[in-house]
């Protein structure tokens, strides 16, 4: 846990795309917000179905102190991602089943919301990745996630090759069906259902798991925050594609190298009360239960 949270006089507000559960708890919000005297920023989308004025979600870090998330994991993943170079603290409303990241059920939002507003909550720093692509020798895009980089193939393709070094250090030429770099906070996402370990987000480390090995022995490996990964395309395919937070996609070619490294931006998250994160692994991954 970090430390509290400063003053908070401008609030943004981002929701989930074409659900109507954050447009009924916005009709909540907004006067319960307006009331005290907060000045709020709305995404577009949201916004023109409650008919007020929107913001771009790209305008929105420059014009707030913290930022409210109606929605699940992705719709947290895509605000956290908007937000992390500014610093922005993070409150998320958990709208989906299987949440995460997002602390808050619907039920507490007005609690967590005045716990928030009084600088009474606790800020947890989540390190991030960023990963480049280098093509013929320059780098042709630059992302930055919170959970995980994918490098997979399509339905179609055979196992790719991928040649993946550790701080310059040859370690091996993955023969699989794809590779996944996560953070710890993505260690519950695609790394877990590729058989990787779960890493406590209070670390700060780098899983690297194969998908579908075809060398069984192929393990997991977790490596420090500081570690340079460099995995280099091998195979002559035009079905292999980076998935950067499960959200933002990028085909990749034969030589292409993709070099993943800790980010300088965090997510911070907002904790409003006490939570267990092992109660939250028994109840999301229904622990015990036959």
């Amino acid at each position: 846990m970090g430390e509290q949270t400063k003053q908070i006089s401008r609030v943004g507000i981002i929701s989930k795309a074409g659900r109507p559960e954050p447009v009924e708890i916005l009709k909540e919000i907004l006067p319960w917000l307006r009331n005290r005297k907060y000045s709020v920023y709305i995404d577009k989308e949201t916004a023109s179905k409650l008919n007020i004025k929107g913001y771009q979600r790209g305008e929105i870090p420059d014009l707030i102190d913290v930022l409210i998330v109606l929605g699940g994991d992705g719709t947290m993943l895509s605000a956290a991602r908007l937000v992390a170079e500014k610093g922005i603290p993070i409150l998320g409303i958990n709208l989906g089943g299987l949440g995460f990241i997002t602390e808050v059920n619907r039920s507490e939002v007005f609690s967590a919301m005045e716990t928030m507003l009084k600088g009474e909550c606790s800020v947890e720093e989540r390190m991030m990745l960023e990963a480049d692509i280098i093509r013929h020798g320059e780098t042709i895009g630059s992302y930055t996630v919170l959970n995980d980089v994918v490098i997979t193939k399509g339905a179609l393709a055979r196992i790719i090759d991928l040649e993946t070094f550790i701080d310059h250090t040859y370690v091996t030429t993955y023969k699989a069906d794809g590779l996944i770099i996560s953070t710890p906070t993505g260690s519950t996402a695609y790394n877990l259902s590729a058989g990787g370990p779960i890493i406590h987000p209070s670390l700060n480390c780098i899983v690297i798991t194969p998908i579908c090995p075809h060398t069984l022995t192929n393990r997991p490996i977790v490596v420090s925050e500081g570690s340079l990964i460099e995995i280099s395309m091998l195979s002559e395919s035009e079905d292999v594609f980076l998935t950067l937070d499960g959200q933002v996609g990028f085909s990749l070619k034969k030589s292409d190298i993709v070099e993943v490294k800790k980010s300088p931006h965090k997510t911070r998250l907002l904790i409003p009360c006490e939570r267990d994160y092992f109660k939250i692994l028994r109840e999301k991954l229904k622990w015990g239960e036959r």
